[in-house]
């Protein structure tokens, strides 16, 4: 039974963190894709 108790909270944990990854992964991509439209629009 602690096996499992341990096994869920690694597993919840892991899920947790790989969201945020994910999030400010997303995050960046589109800091680089205002970057770039704003870099566009100045060479108009």
């Amino acid at each position: 039974m602690n096996r499992l108790i341990a096994l869920l909270l690694i597993a919840g944990t892991a899920a947790l963190a790989g969201c945020n990854t994910i999030s400010g992964a997303g995050e960046d991509i589109s800091k680089g894709g205002s970057a770039i439209t704003n870099s566009a629009e100045k060479a108009k």
